[in-house]
């Protein structure tokens, strides 16, 4: 299990962290292993059908010995039930779309890195109340850059990651980064149901590529 601060910066590195969910335990591992030949180290596997924990302990044994340096996070976790199944699981970080304290204790003990969403103002706050370093505005698509521009002064050195919404195109990710995120949430937009039900591997893998490279344009020009 890799420190926080490393999982962390890892993120920061990357400018972004592709999220998905797909009941084939098979289909997931070639989508991660896409993302991964396209350079991803960071990414976040969701809680989001019923064979999230099983398809993620097959993805974890399965990724070991294949996939050096990759941090396999577990997304849209929102119970201390749902956070001690996934650590015990082998998860690298836990992302929730909600504020749980008790999954945030949980996180802490692990010493794992905790990923909270938030809509408000006081939700931020009570995350800095847990001590999350990086917080997911969610849903990024409803929020918009100015959200984030607004309660950025607010909350000093915080850091911020949009999620739900964030397009696959230049102005988009640039609006996010100028309005002062350090990385975005790539879902759908990303990896597509299409590409999902239809194993378009290739294709991820030019859009994975073409991400990370208008990410690093955006993030240059900071």
């Amino acid at each position: 299990m890799s420190d926080k601060k490393t999982i962390l910066q890892s993120i920061l590195d990357q400018g972004m962290l592709p999220l998905f969910y797909w009941d084939s335990p098979t289909v997931s591992l070639e989508i991660i292993r896409t993302l991964y030949r396209a350079g991803i180290r960071a990414l976040e596997y969701t809680n989001r059908g019923p064979a999230a924990l099983e398809n993620f302990q097959f993805l974890k044994k399965e990724l070991s010995g294949e996939a050096p340096g990759l941090y396999l996070g577990i997304g849209t976790v929102k119970t201390a039930g749902e956070a001690e199944a996934f650590i015990k699981a082998g998860a690298d970080f836990i992302v929730s779309p909600i504020v749980s304290p008790e999954v945030a204790v949980l996180a802490e003990k692990a010493g794992l890195l905790w990923i909270p969403g938030c809509m408000t103002p006081t939700e931020i706050n009570l995350a800095q109340q847990h001590q999350a370093a990086l917080i997911k505005i969610f849903p990024a698509n409803i929020l918009g850059p100015e959200f984030v521009s607004s309660i950025r002064e607010l909350f000093q050195g915080q850091l911020f990651i949009p999620t739900g919404g964030v397009e696959l195109n230049l102005e988009n990710i640039r609006s996010w980064f100028k309005a002062g995120v350090c990385a975005v949430g790539m879902g759908s937009k990303l990896i597509s149901k299409e590409v999902l039900k239809n194993g378009q591997y290739e294709l991820l893998y030019k859009q994975t590529m073409l991400a990370m490279e208008l990410v690093k344009t955006v993030m240059n020009e900071k």
